[in-house]
């Protein structure tokens, strides 16, 4: 009986210290969701918002003008067939396809972007690369994102992911131009989202970031 109490107690202490840990969040991500994860390059990354309710944002993406063009407002729809996705939608999209194997989040970024900060389990396929992506190079692309070849070369998007698509917010259009290449080859509108508050949007809820290659000067 005793060696049942010593098992139980730190148990149960264990399950009191998560619950209080919950608890002490100061800003969730919903009233429900204090904070999820994810995983991003083998590692578990925890998805919460700063917990700093003074903290404010001092790099780029605290600017509210940049020259137009290039930097102008983007349209809300891209295509009428292909979904809009805000901050949660991609929490549960992590939380689900994602953690599925089912779904891939694209930061349509350049490289040195995406380096430099970006949101966690993100891949990057730069806008240029599929924007000019021929058949063979699409063909490529598309295989790392599921797609099969079928024995008469067609191509069979069956088992091809869900990609949610995002760059740095509403100013920026390379969202735009990656997923027109993928329309001009055919992947499927509805596996497709746009996320179009973006990396800005991103950042101004306060949510975790991740940073892929330091810049050391």
């Amino acid at each position: 009986m005793e060696m049942k109490k010593a098992l139980i107690l730190p148990i149960f202490s264990i399950m009191l210290f998560a619950q209080e840990q919950k608890d002490n969040v100061i800003v969730k991500l919903t009233d429900e969701i204090p904070y999820t994860y994810v995983s991003d390059s083998g590692k578990q990354i925890k998805i919460q918002r700063i917990q700093d309710t003074n903290y404010r944002l001092t790099d780029d993406y605290t600017k509210t003008s940049r020259s137009c063009p290039p930097f102008c407002i983007q349209p809300t729809k891209i295509d009428p067939d292909i979904k809009n996705y805000a901050e949660l939608e991609i929490v549960n999209f992590m939380q689900n396809q994602v953690a599925n194997n089912e779904g891939v989040i694209v930061d349509a970024r350049l490289a040195s972007w995406y380096e430099l900060e970006t949101i966690p389990s993100a891949i990057n396929i730069p806008f240029p690369v599929m924007k000019n992506a021929d058949k063979a190079k699409a063909e490529m692309i598309f295989k790392i994102l599921g797609m099969k070849v079928k024995s008469d070369k067609s191509w069979d998007f069956s088992h091809a992911k869900e990609l949610v698509i995002f760059c740095n917010g509403v100013w920026c259009e390379q969202s735009a131009h990656f997923i027109e290449g993928m329309l001009k080859h055919n992947y499927p509108k509805d596996k497709l989202a746009y996320y179009r508050s973006g990396f800005q949007g991103w950042k101004l809820l306060g949510l975790t970031t991740i940073v892929h290659k330091e810049i050391t000067k």
